[in-house]
């Protein structure tokens, strides 16, 4: 795990990241049919390039290969004065699971935050993503809300 360095993205990283973030989103079930408009990815891209806008990605790096992704933002919240942050994608490729680059990640997200002067990081995952949720408990509190949603 030492070789692993977590940085933000730069714009020549896009190669590296799509594989990653095609991974992240195969894993929820966007893929196929169910993929994401190829204009999702481009604006998303996109906008972590955009100073203007408040959302951030950071990759986790081993011998010049990117081997996982981090996408977070801030944002206000009604229960404090201080921005929230929230970390809304984490992806590791399935040859580094088990190998501290999700934690890292993790870390270099709290590390932003507390950069920011945050008050809380939060994030969400799917109730059967079990390997997560094993590292997910050491490294923050369940939160006990569920998550509810309708398109808008």
């Amino acid at each position: 795990m030492s070789d692993v360095i977590v940085r933000p993205v730069e714009a020549e990283d896009f190669p590296q990241w799509l594989p990653l973030w095609n991974g992240y989103n195969a894993f929820y079930g966007r893929s196929g049919a169910a993929a994401l408009p190829d204009a999702v990815t481009q604006a998303t891209w996109a906008r972590f390039q955009d100073p203007a806008i408040p959302i951030y990605a950071i990759i986790a790096v081993s011998r010049g290969v990117a081997v996982g992704l981090a996408h977070y933002l801030f944002h206000y919240s009604t229960s404090s004065t201080a921005q929230t942050c929230y970390l809304q994608d984490l992806f590791t490729s399935e040859t580094m699971r088990g190998q501290g680059v999700a934690r890292a990640l993790i870390e270099g997200v709290y590390a932003a935050a507390n950069q920011a002067g945050t008050t809380r990081v939060y994030w969400h995952t799917h109730e059967t993503n079990h390997r997560a949720q094993a590292l997910y408990d050491k490294v923050a509190q369940k939160s006990g809300f569920i998550v509810y949603r309708k398109p808008a």
